[in-house]
């Protein structure tokens, strides 16, 4: 069974940054691409960045693009979202989730079949 455990959340004023980590333990063979997702209060899940085991891109939302960057270190099984200059739009939990089938979609959530717990991000003055 694959397990996925996100950290790094927490409050960071405008212009700030965090790094947010998403490690994957068990049956991680079977990963296709590892994403990020996002959930505002009253708003629906959106896709923020995607990144596949072959470490290309597959996805980055237009709003973060140039802010945010994911990247992965295999030897720690972890993917991580690097987040720069937030703003109190960036508030929200994020998860991230595993894609288990090929023909997944980065920035589609449907297209991912594995999610962690989600870690709240706060950007508040």
């Amino acid at each position: 069974q694959l397990q996925l455990v996100e950290s790094g959340g927490g409050l960071v004023q405008p212009g700030g940054s965090l790094r947010l980590s998403c490690r994957a333990s068990g049956f991680t063979s079977d990963i296709y691409a590892i994403a990020w997702f996002r959930q505002a209060p009253g708003k629906e899940r959106e896709g923020v960045a995607c990144i596949s085991t072959t470490n290309e891109i597959c996805y980055y939302a237009n709003s973060v693009e140039g802010r945010f960057a994911i990247s992965r270190d295999d030897a720690k099984n972890t993917v991580y979202l690097q987040m720069d200059n937030l703003n109190t739009e960036d508030t929200a939990v994020y998860y991230c989730a595993a894609a288990l089938d090929i023909w997944y979609k980065g920035g589609n959530p449907a297209t991912f079949r594995s999610w962690g717990q989600g870690t709240q991000v706060t950007v508040s003055s």
